[in-house]
């Protein structure tokens, strides 16, 4: 199989899925008109990823695009638009074994993602302790350091940033925080990477409940 020769029955099976998650991630107000994007990995060194400009509340099977998982390139000429923030995915795609990546503006994780922040340097936003951390499958799951990414308006600029930062950090968490902007999970499928937002989404809820200060330490992006 090439990278643009992709099984239709494949494809709608997946567009279905991504339909359905952006659906229900909607309804939960985590992807507010047509913000958010969703993808999979499929065979052939292929993704499939929700198409720009799109209602989340609103997406079929058709709203897909077909792009290469590992530069976000479209992967054939057609009339809709990858998401802007596809080549954040592929980011993710070619650093990691992930099968699927969420980006959300989930409003307690893009709060945090506000407070800690900066809008040109890394930081890392430290959790600990706390009984949720073991959904995110950790090596340590006591404790670990969320990477938060300047918000450049050049998106490719961001996924270099977190193409980096995940090849020189092979166990870091299966998430990210972009400053102002939201998060980003991922997993082996849809359901995982979804239940990672939602176990960061609550510590997020927590975190801002406990206090005013956020355990926040910042770091240099290694360039």
């Amino acid at each position: 199989m090439t990278h643009t020769a992709i099984d239709d029955g494949e494809r709608v099976r997946a567009g279905s899925e991504l339909a359905a998650f952006s659906r229900a991630l909607y309804e939960r107000g985590w992807m507010p008109g047509t913000a958010g994007n969703l993808s999979v990995r499929l065979p052939g060194g292929t993704a499939l990823i929700t198409a720009s400009g799109r209602d989340k509340g609103d997406m079929t099977a058709e709203d897909m695009v077909v792009v290469r998982a590992d530069t976000g390139e479209e992967a054939a000429p057609g009339p809709l638009r990858a998401s802007a923030e596809t080549t954040i995915h592929s980011a993710i795609y070619r650093t990691t074994d992930a099968g699927a990546v969420i980006h959300v503006h989930s409003p307690y994780a893009t709060a945090v993602a506000c407070r800690t922040g900066h809008r040109t340097h890394l930081n890392s936003l430290r959790i600990e302790r706390f009984e949720l951390l073991k959904g995110l499958g950790l090596d340590d799951p006591t404790r670990t350091e969320v990477p938060v990414f300047p918000n450049w308006p050049d998106v490719p600029r961001i996924a270099a940033d977190v193409a980096g930062h995940l090849a020189a950090t092979p166990h870091a968490p299966p998430a990210l925080l972009i400053t102002d902007h939201g998060i980003t999970t991922w997993g082996r499928d849809l359901a995982q990477a979804r239940n990672r937002l939602e176990c960061l989404e609550s510590i997020c809820q927590l975190l801002l409940m406990a206090g005013p200060e956020l355990p926040a330490e910042k770091e240099r992006l290694n360039s």
